[in-house]
């Protein structure tokens, strides 16, 4: 095809960053329709960026016929959505958590096998500039075997961040269904399992709601995973940070220590027990104040037009997904929680 075309399903912040921009920034794509219950925000993008409005996504696949769709819509929605557009013959990128149950998750993957097209989750984290690099570090083999590890991912919330504010959908349980764990969590479950190549086995989680009044999902997790080759570490997610977004990853291995974000200059360094230190410039890891290219657009769109398997596939998103699920199960039982 010479020009792939897209339709964006929810025109809320996560469009207006990211997947609307990167979208229009390819040679390779026409956007052909928005959609948002408030239509006056599809009308936005569409003249922006040519193509129709709507105010109903199963019109809009049936009147456009996408090639492609980017599902940005509240969390309890990515699973009906990403099948019916599935079974409309699209292509599907959905924003993460890919489904609130693994069994939507599941449903989601089948759909897009049944039909022949791709299915990508959006967890951009993988694409960051200091997380390829730090991946490279690790396949090297200079700091041999990661034994332990801490990941966290924090901001002062979606109230800060999404375009309705504090009256976002984020914060209404029924849509959200999760909060910082759904939002941020799953970022850093997926991060670890791909940085590692390793799989969570067994989950422990404290998930809590600390400080966002009004509401009923959690705005702060601490969980503790144990990984298939025997390591452990903990995974934050919190919508309190109020001073300061942190999105940073320290792994402790036999042969030393690399820290990524936690120096705004130097966005990987290596510290070795023969006393070497490397420190690494790659480019910053994007944040809600400083937008960088997510990576996940552009991979998307790689994989409709080489015909390969997304970057970030269902069976990827799914398995992140798990480990979430599994925090809040132990959460419930107070017991650890196999991964399966």
């Amino acid at each position: 095809m010479s020009k792939v075309r897209v339709a964006v399903i929810g025109c809320g912040s996560i469009s207006k960053y990211r997947h609307v921009p990167e979208y229009a920034a390819h040679d390779n794509v026409e956007l052909v329709a928005f959609v948002d219950p408030i239509i006056e925000r599809a009308e936005h993008f569409a003249n922006l960026h040519g193509g129709k409005a709507f105010a109903d996504y199963e019109t809009m696949l049936a009147e456009i016929k996408p090639d492609a769709v980017s599902v940005c819509t509240p969390n309890a929605l990515h699973a009906s959505m990403s099948i019916t557009a599935a079974n409309a013959g699209a292509h599907v990128l959905v924003e993460k958590p890919m489904a609130v149950t693994d069994e939507e998750a599941e449903a989601m993957i089948e759909a897009a096998k049944k039909n022949g097209v791709h299915l990508m989750v959006g967890h951009n984290q993988r694409f960051m500039p200091p997380h390829v690099k730090a991946k490279q570090v690790l396949k090297s083999g200079i700091l041999g075997k990661v034994l332990t590890f801490r990941t966290s991912f924090g901001h002062p919330g979606p109230d800060a961040w999404s375009i309705d504010g504090a009256e976002s959908w984020f914060f209404r349980k029924p849509e959200a269904i999760m909060g910082a764990m759904g939002d941020l969590g799953v970022h850093k479950s997926d991060l670890i399992r791909w940085m590692l190549d390793d799989e969570v086995s067994e989950v422990a989680g404290f998930v809590a709601t600390l400080d966002k009044k009004d509401t009923e999902v959690d705005d702060n997790a601490t969980c503790l995973l144990r990984m298939k080759s025997g390591a452990i570490g903990t995974l934050v997610a919190s919508w309190t940070y109020y001073k300061g977004e942190d999105n940073s990853t320290i792994l402790w291995c036999e042969n030393g220590v690399m820290k990524i974000g936690t120096h705004h200059d130097d966005q990987v360094i290596v510290e070795l027990r023969n006393g070497t230190i490397e420190k690494h410039k790659v480019g910053a890891i994007s944040t809600n104040d400083k937008q960088e290219t997510s990576g996940v657009v552009n991979a998307f769109l790689e994989s409709i037009l080489t015909n390969t398997t997304p970057a970030v596939s269902g069976e990827d998103g799914r398995a992140s997904l798990k480990v979430i699920l599994c925090a809040f199960e132990s959460q419930a039982t107070g017991k650890f929680i196999s991964v399966n």
